[in-house]
C-alpha cells in the first residue's frame, strides 16, 4: 500500500519494488512507477532510494549530477587551474586595470630623479661644496677699493691784528679720496689650516647625508614595489577564489534544478560568492593605495595613474651572510660614516678654539690718492699719493676666561660625539642581528609554507573529486578551498616579508645602492 505526503515534504514516500522503479523517459527526479504502475509524483521519496532533493540519491541521478558536475568543473582542479589556471586565470587578468608596466630599477631611477627629499639633499650637499673654498677657510688675502668725494660751502670772517677784517662768502672747498687696500693673516695659530679641515669633512658629512636619503629612497621604493607585487599577488587568489565560488553557484544551481542538492546549498554557495566578491572589493582598495604610494614615491605628478608590476612573484636572495654582512656594515654603514665625520668635526672645533692661544701675524698694504680742491687761499689744489704697509704682531692675553670655557665645552662636546657613535654602533648591530635572524626564520617558513601549499591543493584536488561523487558537502568543500587560499597568502606574505628582511640587511650593510642600475 503507498504511503504519501504532501508535495516537497522530505519524508513523503511510497512502496514500490526493484524492479518497478527504474527510469521511464526520465526527465526529472521523478521517474519511478509505483506498484499500480503509475509514475511517482515529482517530490515522493521512494523506498528504493530514489529522490527529489531529499534523502540518498539513485544511480541515474548520481549518473547525471556526475555528468553536470564534470562539464561545469574543468579548470577547477589544482593541476589545472592552480597558478597557470587556464579560464580562471583569464577572467582574473581581465579584472586588473592596464597601465603602464615599470620595473624595479625603473621605479628607483625615476624616484633618484624626481623625488623632492632627493632633491633637497642635493641641494645641501651643493652647499656644502660650495663652502669648502680657500678663501672660506681664510687662506686668501681680503683686498677693498675706496673712493670718495666731497665738498665744503662755507661762509668766512677775519678780523686782523692791524685792525682791518675780511670776509668771503661761498667759498666751496672740495676733497677726493681713493685707495686699494690689501690685508692678509699670516698666522693664527694653525686656525687656517684646522677650519679648511673642518670644511671638507663638512663636505663630506654633506655628501653622506645625501647618500642616506638616496639609501632611504631605494628602500622605501623596493620595499613598496615589492608590497604592490604582493597585493597584486593577492588580488589573484582572492580573484581566483572568486572564480571557483562562481562555479560552485552555477553546479548548485545545475544540482539543485536536477534535484540532487538541497536550496540551502544553493544559498549557502552564493554567500560564499559574495563574501569572496566583498574580499575582492576590498583587496581592489588596498591595490589602489599602493599604487599611490609608490607613484608618490617617485614623485609621479599624477599619483593616480595606474602603474603594474613587472614581476609577477617575488625572487628571495637566500644567500646572504651574517659575517659578511656585519663586516660591510661596520666599514659602509651611512650612519655610523657619518657618525665618524662627526668625530672628526669636533677635534677640530677644538683645535680651532685652542689656535686662539697663539699669537697672530697680519700684514696689510695699499695705494691711496687724496685731492683737496680750495678757492679761498693762495693754494689751488693738493694731490698726494702713496704707498702704506704694515705688519702687525698680537697676541690675546685676557678674555675673560672665554677661551678657557669654550675648550672645555668643546672637550665635552667630543666626548658626547665618541658616546654617540658607540651608540649608533650598538643600535646598528643589534638592528642587523635581529633582522637576520627575522631572515633566516622567514626562509624557514618559507619552505614550510610551500609544502604546505603543495599539501594543500593535492587536499583539494580529492576534496573535489569526492565532491563531483556527492561524498563531500559544500561547507566541507569551502572549507578545503579556503585552507588552499590561506596557504597561498601565507605563503605570498612570507616571501613578502623575507625579501623586506633582506632589503633591511642591504640597506643596514651599506648594500642597498647595487640595487641601483649601472652601480
Amino acid at each position: 500500500m503507498n504511503k504519501t505526503r504532501k508535495k516537497n515534504s522530505p519524508l513523503a514516500e511510497t512502496s514500490c519494488t526493484p524492479e518497478q522503479c527504474r527510469p521511464e523517459g526520465f526527465t526529472g527526479p521523478a521517474g519511478c512507477k509505483d506498484p499500480s504502475g503509475k509514475k511517482s509524483p515529482a517530490g515522493i521519496t521512494h523506498r528504493c532510494g530514489n529522490t527529489n532533493g531529499a534523502g540518498k540519491p539513485t544511480p541515474v541521478i548520481m549518473f547525471l549530477t556526475l555528468l553536470v558536475t564534470a562539464l561545469l568543473l574543468p579548470g577547477l582542479l589544482p593541476g589545472q587551474s592552480g597558478n597557470s589556471a587556464g579560464a580562471g586565470r583569464t577572467m582574473r587578468a581581465a579584472t586588473i586595470p592596464e597601465g603602464q608596466v615599470v620595473d624595479l630599477a625603473g621605479c628607483i631611477v625615476r624616484g633618484l630623479e624626481n623625488n623632492f627629499n632627493v632633491l633637497v639633499s642635493r641641494n645641501n650637499q651643493a652647499v656644502s661644496e660650495n663652502n669648502l673654498t680657500p678663501g672660506n677657510a681664510g687662506y686668501l688675502p681680503e683686498i677693498a677699493f675706496t673712493n670718495r668725494f666731497g665738498g665744503t660751502l662755507n661762509t668766512t670772517h677775519q678780523s686782523l691784528a692791524d685792525g682791518g677784517e675780511t670776509s668771503a662768502k661761498g667759498i666751496h672747498n672740495t676733497s677726493n679720496a681713493a685707495g686699494v687696500t690689501v690685508g692678509m693673516t699670516l698666522f693664527r695659530g694653525f686656525q687656517v689650516q684646522t677650519t679648511m679641515k673642518k670644511l671638507e669633512e663638512l663636505s663630506k658629512v654633506g655628501a653622506l647625508n645625501s647618500q642616506m636619503a638616496m639609501e632611504n629612497l631605494v628602500a622605501r621604493i623596493a620595499s613598496e614595489y615589492y608590497h604592490y607585487v604582493e597585493q597584486v599577488s593577492m588580488y589573484h587568489n582572492l580573484a581566483y577564489a572568486v572564480t571557483l565560488s562562481r562555479e560552485r553557484v552555477r553546479i548548485d544551481e545545475q544540482r539543485y534544478l536536477l534535484g540532487a542538492s538541497s536550496k540551502l546549498d544553493l544559498l549557502q554557495s552564493k554567500v560564499y560568492f559574495n563574501a569572496d566578491s566583498s574580499r575582492l572589493d576590498r583587496q581592489n582598495e588596498v591595490l589602489r593605495a599602493a599604487q599611490i604610494r609608490l607613484n608618490a614615491l617617485m614623485a609621479a605628478e599624477d599619483v593616480g595613474q595606474t602603474i603594474l608590476p613587472r614581476d609577477t612573484a617575488i625572487s628571495i636572495n637566500e644567500n646572504l651572510n651574517y659575517s659578511d654582512l656585519l663586516g660591510s656594515t661596520l666599514q659602509n654603514n651611512t650612519s655610523l660614516l657619518i657618525a665618524t665625520r662627526q668625530q672628526v668635526i669636533s677635534g677640530l672645533d677644538y683645535k680651532i678654539i685652542a689656535s686662539r692661544e697663539y699669537p697672530y701675524l697680519t700684514a696689510s698694504t695699499g695705494y691711496n690718492y687724496n685731492y683737496n680742491g680750495y678757492e679761498s687761499s693762495t693754494l689751488r689744489n693738493q694731490q698726494v699719493q702713496g704707498m702704506n704697509y704694515g705688519v702687525t704682531l698680537g697676541i690675546d692675553l685676557f678674555d675673560g676666561f672665554n677661551r678657557k670655557r669654550e675648550k672645555a665645552n668643546a672637550r665635552i662636546e667630543m666626548e658626547n660625539r665618541q658616546y654617540q657613535y658607540r651608540e649608533i654602533e650598538q643600535e646598528v648591530k643589534a638592528d642587523l642581528l635581529t633582522i637576520f635572524y627575522g631572515y633566516e626564520n622567514n626562509l624557514r617558513l618559507l619552505r614550510l609554507e610551500e609544502q604546505n601549499l603543495e599539501v594543500a591543493r593535492e587536499n583539494l584536488e580529492i576534496a573535489l573529486e569526492r565532491y563531483k561523487l556527492g561524498s563531500l558537502t559544500g561547507l566541507e568543500l569551502r572549507e578545503v578551498q579556503k585552507s588552499l587560499l590561506d596557504a597561498e597568502e601565507r605563503l605570498i606574505s612570507v616571501k613578502y616579508q623575507a625579501k623586506i628582511a633582506e632589503i633591511s640587511l642591504l640597506q643596514i650593510s651599506g648594500k642597498i645602492m647595487d640595487l641601483v642600475p649601472g652601480t
